[in-house]
């Protein structure tokens, strides 16, 4: 993972900052400890990288954009574009920067679909000097879609506001049609696998499912009594350690929807139901996806899983009566809502996002509406807990 930093950035070689801690090493003493141990191990893995006949480290994609990036390239064209130049590794942003001098370049990506930052991805177009051309009306929906994608818009702080396709019939509604289910983390993308096969039905997973079955095959070694190198859970020596971490340590939180699946359902129903996914192409009744995999992809009916929770309550924040109302929505969620709501051609169920209708946020609610959204979201999940549970 140190690596993989080091390919996305602009730097000449492996540094202490590159370094991607282990959960739980977590202050600044601990991880200059590890960056000191770890570094030398880098180097050597960096350097087999580099040698044509190096055969300890696996050689992968980001590795060879890296060493031609580090060759200065010069590319011999007329025209240079770059797509998707919202969420742009500092790597490739060097590379397209340095071609000014020679060739025209022409940059496309929408500002409010920058959902990577995380990892360190930037969204060039913010300083990119150069003439500005806007497109604002989709062809993929209609008005009423674009209605609701204006409203993360304004959430997510973007200037830009969308119109539909007026001949395009986009409805918002619970929908009965078997549809892409969007979800905002794996382990609910997992929940949603479990429910459609239940239910008989044939389901692809976007992108495939070797990273959850990575995953669930660490919590599978921690529950027999192994432990595993998966980097989301090395450091966790038992499954009762990694339990407790998840109830009681804050941290822990995005860990507890994992600790919870394993527990209600085994790691061999998780793992049988992986290997029974087929691949979209293939005839698939149902796609499930994370929000992340979905972007720049488009379905006919969508629907919005139930783990695109609210915020949590703010006490600093209250309604007439005196209780607590959600905090504000952080604008990276926002922008992962509005990717995920834009995906629908033709239906789109907002589902785990109805919240925002009560959100004190939503620019478009009137004052009686804006409440606590968390009472209709419990029965959504409750709901969804149980078929998961029956599944």
């Amino acid at each position: 993972r140190t690596i993989a930093r080091f390919c996305h950035s602009a730097d000449p070689e492996p540094a202490p900052h590159h370094l991607a801690p282990p959960r739980g090493i977590d202050t600044p003493q601990a991880r200059a400890e590890l960056a000191d141990h770890l570094l030398p191990y880098v180097r050597k893995a960096w350097d087999d990288l580099r040698d044509p006949h190096g055969t300890a480290v696996r050689f992968d994609h980001d590795h060879y954009l890296k060493l031609w990036a580090l060759t200065e390239p010069t590319i011999p064209t007329d025209f240079l574009l770059l797509d998707e130049a919202q969420d742009t590794n500092p790597v490739l942003e060097h590379v397209i920067h340095a071609q000014r001098h020679y060739t025209q370049l022409v940059i496309v990506g929408d500002s409010a679909q920058a959902i990577y930052t995380w990892r360190g991805a930037r969204d060039i177009m913010t300083t990119f000097d150069g003439t500005h051309l806007n497109l604002s009306q989709s062809f993929r929906f209609g008005p009423h879609l674009a209605a609701e994608a204006n409203r993360w818009l304004t959430i997510a702080q973007s200037p830009l506001r969308l119109t539909g396709t007026p001949d395009i019939p986009t409805r918002l509604t619970p929908t009965t049609d078997t549809a892409t289910i969007l979800c905002r983390t794996n382990v609910g993308a997992m929940v949603e696998v479990l429910t459609a096969q239940q239910t008989g039905h044939r389901v692809a997973l976007a992108g495939g499912g070797a990273a959850l079955q990575s995953l669930v095959q660490a919590a599978h070694d921690l529950t027999q009594g192994r432990r595993t190198t998966h980097p989301e859970l090395l450091l966790f020596p038992t499954w009762a350690e990694l339990q407790d971490y998840a109830e009681k340590d804050p941290a822990g939180k995005d860990l507890a929807p994992l600790v919870d699946l394993v527990d209600r359902h085994g790691t061999h129903a998780l793992l049988r139901a992986l290997q029974l996914l087929v691949p979209e192409q293939d005839g698939a009744d149902i796609t499930v996806s994370t929000a992340h995999k979905a972007k720049g992809r488009e379905w006919a009916h969508v629907r919005i899983a139930p783990d695109f929770r609210p915020p949590a309550d703010d006490d600093t924040r209250t309604d007439p009566h005196g209780n607590p109302l959600p905090g504000p929505i952080d604008p990276a969620e926002a922008r992962l809502a509005y990717v995920a709501v834009t995906r629908a051609r033709h239906t789109l169920d907002l589902g785990g996002l109805q919240w925002i209708h009560q959100h004190p946020d939503n620019p478009h609610a009137t004052p009686g509406q804006r409440s606590n959204p968390r009472a209709g979201y419990a029965m959504e999940v409750g709901a969804a807990r149980r078929t998961a549970q029956q599944a």
